[in-house]
């Protein structure tokens, strides 16, 4: 055996691997929002009120899916910050030939768990009024039922 050479019995064998399987799965989202702007010259996007986006658990930057109940277009973009408190839900660029203000969205994140967290797996779900404040003021609650967080009306 040369100096760069392993022992055979110290090669690990696929047996020695563990497949990892993931699934993705809803995160969180903000159920029925009301769209309040779109702007077709914004390059992109979709700007929302960072008291939602955290209610959420939607970061910045963020990959999001919007889904426009009111016309059923479905899209891709990603989550940037408006103004805390505003209750702002505005849609840009090119999307906005998809989804007008006035318009009820459902903005979901999705993450991605290993097979064995799925069944206690909670995502935050977060719902609106047409006002855009969350509904039940003073909680956002998980699927289920659980307390998520305390947020101020």
């Amino acid at each position: 055996m040369g100096p760069s050479s392993t022992p055979a019995e110290a090669v690990p064998t696929a047996s020695a691997f563990r497949t990892l399987t993931l699934r993705t799965v809803l995160r969180g989202k903000i159920h029925r929002a009301t769209v309040t702007d779109a702007n077709l010259d914004y390059e992109g996007s979709i700007t929302l009120d960072p008291v939602l986006m955290e209610a959420a658990g939607i970061a910045p930057w963020e990959l999001v899916h919007v889904l426009d109940v009111t016309n059923g277009a479905r899209l891709e973009t990603y989550a940037i910050e408006g103004q805390p408190g505003s209750g702002e839900v505005r849609i840009n660029g090119a999307a906005a030939h998809l989804v007008r203000p006035d318009d009820l969205v459902i903005i979901v994140a999705y993450e991605q768990v290993p097979s064995d967290a799925v069944a206690g797996h909670r995502p935050s779900i977060v719902h609106v009024g047409r006002d855009n404040r969350i509904s039940r003021p003073g909680e956002t609650t998980r699927a289920g039922g659980a307390l998520l967080a305390e947020v101020k009306p």
